[in-house]
């Protein structure tokens, strides 16, 4: 079926300077004028036409023909390959504006995994910190309470040293002589460096 746009577009391609010829359309408007002079018979509709001229027009007409239906053969051709030529285009165009849609959702969805990567390497770095926090609280706790117990009895040791020292009587020097003093002071050091008596 022939778009009406296309008697326009034929009719331009048929009309032409004063040199060339007026077409099939132009013919068929000289017959038409033709018959619309014509003199009717009296008590008639039938009209007088001059029968080589009807017959000139009809023949310039059919030799017309040929060349309209060429030149409208290319108007449709090259009304298909702008068609063509505009469905391929957008057809690409579409194609592209696909492509950039999945790219930016395939962007997006990279973006939404690296967050989620991320926030999950946050957590588990501050869980791994939490747990080296609790081990480290639990070694020093450990450390310190060894070293409680270390104290504890260095300082036990010190007071049984000290209550010693206070219990001992004191010997005269002359009474008790050069000997007992040494004995006396070598107890007194193997008291105070005894870590075994409570």
């Amino acid at each position: 079926m022939v778009d009406p746009s296309d008697h326009d577009e034929l009719a331009k391609a048929t009309a032409g300077g004063p040199e060339e010829s007026p077409g099939v359309a132009g013919i068929l408007e000289e017959l038409v004028a033709l018959i619309e002079r014509a003199k009717s018979m009296p008590l008639s509709s039938s009209a007088i036409i001059a029968r080589d001229e009807v017959l000139g027009l009809l023949g310039e007409a059919i030799a017309e023909l040929p060349g309209e239906l060429a030149r409208a053969r290319r108007l449709l051709q090259d009304r298909d390959e702008v068609r063509a030529r505009a469905e391929l285009e957008a057809a690409e165009l579409l194609d592209e504006a696909r492509a950039q849609a999945a790219h930016l959702v395939q962007r997006t969805e990279v973006v939404r995994q690296a967050r989620n990567h991320a926030e999950r390497l946050v957590a588990d770095a501050q869980s791994e910190g939490r747990r080296i926090r609790h081990e480290a609280d639990d070694y020093v706790d450990r450390k310190l309470a060894a070293f409680e117990i270390v104290l504890d009895r260095t300082v036990r040791t010190v007071q049984a040293g000290r209550a010693r020292l206070t219990v001992v009587p004191e010997l005269d020097e002359e009474e008790a002589g050069p000997g007992a003093l040494e004995a006396l002071s070598v107890a007194g050091d193997d008291a105070l460096f005894d870590q075994d008596v409570p």
